[in-house]
């Protein structure tokens, strides 16, 4: 999901922001699965939180199978959640 999703999904459809200050107050060790939000268009956003956030998520998402495209950016399902 994108930060823009999971506010959506909050109520907060126009506050993506408001989720990711949240995913970043989560405390070490947490459960939430935290790396599989990323920013619009796959881009992983992590990097600006530490110098090897960005790599942490990657290698976390791939384990789970996720793929990227050449230029290091989440390949998005084109059936995703649609607005009803």
């Amino acid at each position: 999901m994108t930060y823009g999703e999971v506010a959506a999904a909050a109520g907060h459809a126009r506050a993506p922001r408001l989720a990711g200050y949240a995913l970043y107050a989560l405390p070490p060790g947490t459960p939430l699965p935290w790396h599989r939000v990323v920013g619009a268009g796959g881009r992983l956003t992590l990097g600006r939180l530490s110098p090897d956030g960005a790599l942490t998520q990657r290698m976390r998402l791939e384990r789970e199978g996720v793929k990227f495209d050449a230029r290091g950016r989440v390949v998005m399902k084109s059936d995703r959640r649609r607005k009803e």
